[in-house]
């Protein structure tokens, strides 16, 4: 495949981000089939692996737990009901680039696992609606931390458009859902957005 670049060997702007753009669907769509497989597979065996790899709060074992709940649901319909978010979030991320993909999503993964280990009720937690919450975040406050208006233009635009999920970071409200895990999920994707701030150049000193 040739790639034309603009003289110097640089890849147009454009280009790099429709080359994103396909990435980003690529993977949120193959990352939702492969969540899509593992519940059709936790289906035939009854959800046994909820039980094998769920996460469960404060137990030794169950800090391994961390890297697998997100993975799992309780049936199809808390699937969907992630799904659509998930794709829509991770995909605005990754326009970004992978490397600020992947740190936003590691964040979100082991936020939302350590407050649901470290907080959460009793009883097993699966899903990945702490990752939903954890991109969410990122994009609302990645914004004012790059000094980015079009960043900030589209928070305004999703909040406007899902902020309502933003209950479900309050107890009172969620019932039997995990809170703690949108609470961790959101915290990370906040640390995440401090983290991959631009940082401020060294201006040289004259002698």
């Amino acid at each position: 495949m040739a790639l034309h670049g603009n003289g110097d060997g640089r890849i147009p702007a454009k280009d790099s981000l429709a080359v994103r753009a396909r990435g980003g669907l690529l993977f949120m769509g193959g990352f939702v089939a492969l969540l899509a497989v593992i519940e059709l597979v936790n289906t035939l065996m009854s959800h046994s692996l909820n039980v094998i790899s769920g996460l469960r709060p404060r137990s030794v074992d169950g800090v391994f737990d961390i890297l697998t709940f997100p993975l799992l649901h309780a049936n199809f319909g808390h699937l969907l009901s992630n799904a659509l978010p998930l794709v829509i979030f991770g995909f605005l991320v990754f326009l970004s680039g992978l490397r600020v993909f992947l740190t936003a999503l590691a964040f979100s993964w082991l936020g939302s696992g350590l407050a649901v280990w470290l907080i959460g009720g009793g009883g097993v937690t699966v899903g990945a609606s702490g990752l939903v919450f954890g991109l969410f975040a990122f994009l609302l406050v990645r914004g004012f931390f790059n000094r980015s208006w079009w960043q900030i233009l589209l928070s305004v635009v999703l909040f406007l458009a899902y902020g309502s999920i933003l209950f479900g970071l309050l107890p009172m409200v969620m019932g039997i859902v995990s809170w703690q895990a949108h609470l961790g999920g959101a915290v990370g994707g906040v640390v995440a957005a401090v983290l991959l701030r631009p940082r401020p150049r060294a201006v040289a000193q004259p002698n």
